[in-house]
C-alpha cells in the first residue's frame, strides 16, 4: 500500500475511466501509459446498468495486462462488496464519491489504499480519522481555489486529491492552492476519438496532462 502512497504522490495524477466499454478499455489504458498516465481508475456503476461482477472482471483484466507498469483502482465504490470485489480482482485503491465509514474500514481491512470524497472542513478530517490514505475534494470546481487555500490553512495535514471540473486551464490554480494532486476524466479521454478509435490522439491528450501537471510539483 505505502508504494501505491508513494505513487500517487510521485505522479499526482489519476484518470477516471467510466463508462468505457470492455473491449476499449486496454486500447485506451495503453494509450494513456503512452502518454505518460501511471494510475488508472475504473468506476464502478451507481445505477446499475453495469453489474458490479462486470466492473471488477474490467479491473483484473487491465491489472493482468499490465502487471507493474500501471496501478489500477476502482472508482465510485459505495459498498464494501465492491470493495471485496476490487482487492480480489486484484485493484490497488479505491475510490468514492462520499465517506463512508464501512467503505474506509473494508479498504484498509482488505489492504487497499483508501480515497474518499468530501466537501467540508468536517468531512475532510473525519474522512482522515478514519483512515484515509488521501482525501478527494469533490467536486472541486464547485468550492474553488480560494476555497481550498482556506481549508487547507487548518487541515494542512490532509493531503488532497482535486477532482470534477479540473482541466488544463485551472490545473496550476489547484495546484497552487495546495492539492496533492488531481483526478481527470471526461477532459483528459475524450469520449470523441475514443469512438473514432483515434488512440493517438488520446495519448497526445495525456502526455499534455501528464507534462503539465509534472510541471507544477
Amino acid at each position: 500500500m505505502q508504494t501505491i502512497i508513494e505513487q500517487i504522490k510521485n505522479e499526482h495524477l489519476i484518470v477516471i475511466v467510466r463508462g468505457v466499454k470492455s473491449e476499449q478499455l486496454i486500447p485506451l489504458a495503453e494509450a494513456m501509459y503512452a502518454g505518460g498516465v501511471r494510475l488508472l481508475e475504473v468506476t464502478y456503476s451507481a445505477n446499475g446498468s453495469v453489474s458490479d461482477e462486470e466492473t471488477a472482471n474490467n479491473i483484473g483484466a487491465l491489472v493482468r495486462h499490465f502487471g507493474d507498469r500501471m496501478q489500477i483502482g476502482a472508482g465510485t465504490v459505495l459498498s464494501e462488496k465492491q470493495v471485496a470485489l476490487t482487492a480480489a480482482a486484484g485493484g490497488k485503491y479505491i475510490i468514492s464519491p462520499n465517506t463512508n465509514p464501512a467503505v474506509i474500514a473494508a479498504t484498509k481491512k482488505a489492504g487497499l489504499t483508501s480515497i474518499p470524497a468530501a466537501f467540508t472542513p468536517t468531512e475532510i478530517e473525519l474522512a482522515h480519522e478514519l483512515g484515509a490514505d488521501f482525501v478527494k475534494l469533490f467536486p472541486v470546481t464547485s468550492l474553488g481555489p480560494a476555497y481550498v487555500k482556506a481549508v487547507r490553512g487548518p487541515l494542512n495535514h490532509v493531503p488532497l486529491l482535486a477532482v470534477g471540473g479540473v482541466d488544463l486551464s485551472n490545473l496550476a490554480d489547484y495546484a497552487k492552492a495546495g492539492v496533492s494532486g488531481f483526478g481527470i476524466g471526461g477532459n483528459i479521454i475524450d469520449k470523441k476519438c475514443l469512438a473514432a478509435g483515434d488512440y493517438a490522439a488520446i495519448t497526445e491528450l495525456a502526455a499534455r496532462y501528464v507534462s503539465t501537471v509534472k510541471g507544477l510539483y
